[in-house]
């Protein structure tokens, strides 16, 4: 069957045409997909019952469906654990700010990074998530808290531009004026450094902010945390984030995960500093999660305090992450992981 929900507007007249409907119909079923955010044909209720049983034949509208769900008691973060069509896990979380509500969507179905850091690789790569899942999570999230999503972030479970093709599709759809409508430049793209993609997303043209988890200023100490940098080292995916600055006329941030004795020294505060001089970028800090089978600690409150003096001192942006959602583990990968050993 066909994912109708992954078309592009064009594709779903074209299809439209081939079954020799009226063109009209097009923006009808394209806004029950994608404004609506239905999950099954029978609730398109301005269609004919016989329409909807043909629709129901060739076509899949692909769910993300509320297994788990999680509140807050400290803040109004949510995180969501969704199952897909074919009994596969991902997460996202709904972030409240005072600029409205932010989601931050997985991507893939676990990762294959393998970075030394994050839980969303434990459990193992399944698959690339389809344009529909991806917008998907979206609309599962606005249908349950009865709310608009203005921002999205592509930094839950997987690599975003691993999953290249599908990425790209389901920005262009999500920032469609017949969809959802959201600006290009309220998307944040959050990679590891596949560098060819870096360079091919710059050719997209797209408004979007790129965050790169860096995570080290060096590759001695990268390629001990990040897998990937064993292929594309620091000052490579670096310099690919000055051209990605320079032609979107975008700051770029990088994460910067702080363990205790591993990346978290004033030498490497002065080294990073060093690596980003000259261009429009901000380094975002954040202490380790605690992920048991990880075994890092994160660092002290000083420590990561005295990371941020010494970057500022050097002319460099640095802010750190404020932890939202501390109460219900709101970092992905964790519930996905807890489910599959369960299952």
């Amino acid at each position: 069957m066909t994912d109708i929900k992954s078309l592009s507007f064009d594709e779903l007249k074209n299809e439209i045409a081939s079954l020799a409907l009226p063109s009209y119909r097009a923006e009808q079923i394209y806004k029950w997909l994608h404004v609506n955010g239905v999950s099954s044909f029978d609730e398109m209720t301005d269609l004919s019952k016989d329409l909807r049983s043909r629709l129901k034949e060739a076509y899949l509208i692909p769910v993300c469906e509320i297994e788990e769900k999680y509140e807050s008691k400290l803040d109004s973060t949510v995180k969501y654990l969704f199952r897909l069509y074919d009994g596969e896990y991902i997460e996202s979380v709904v972030m409240k700010y005072k600029y409205g509500y932010t989601i931050c969507i997985s991507s893939q179905v676990g990762c294959r990074m393998g970075c030394s850091f994050c839980a969303s690789t434990l459990a193992g790569f399944g698959r690339n998530l389809l344009p529909a899942e991806l917008e998907g999570q979206i609309h599962s999230a606005q249908r349950d808290l009865g709310i608009r999503i203005s921002h999205i972030v592509l930094m839950g479970i997987g690599e975003p531009l691993d999953n290249f093709d599908n990425v790209i599709k389901f920005l262009h759809t999500v920032n469609h004026e017949k969809g959802l409508n959201i600006s290009l430049r309220d998307i944040t793209l959050s990679s590891c450094g596949i560098v060819p993609k870096i360079y091919a997303l710059i050719d997209e043209k797209l408004p979007i902010t790129l965050t790169l988890s860096l995570h080290a200023p060096n590759d001695e100490i990268r390629d001990k945390m990040m897998p990937v940098n064993k292929k594309w080292g620091v000052d490579e995916v670096i310099k690919a984030c000055r051209e990605y600055a320079e032609k979107t006329k975008r700051r770029v941030s990088f994460e910067y995960t702080l363990i205790k004795d591993v990346n978290d020294s004033e030498e490497c505060a002065r080294e990073l500093a060093k690596k980003l001089r000259g261009f429009i970028s901000h380094v975002n800090l954040i202490p380790v999660n605690d992920v048991e089978e990880r075994g890092n600690v994160r660092s002290g409150d000083e420590a990561v305090r005295k990371f941020q003096s010494v970057l500022q001192s050097l002319g460099i942006n640095a802010t750190i992450r404020r932890t939202l959602g501390k109460d219900i583990n709101a970092s992905c990968g964790q519930l996905r992981r807890r489910k599959k050993v369960d299952e």
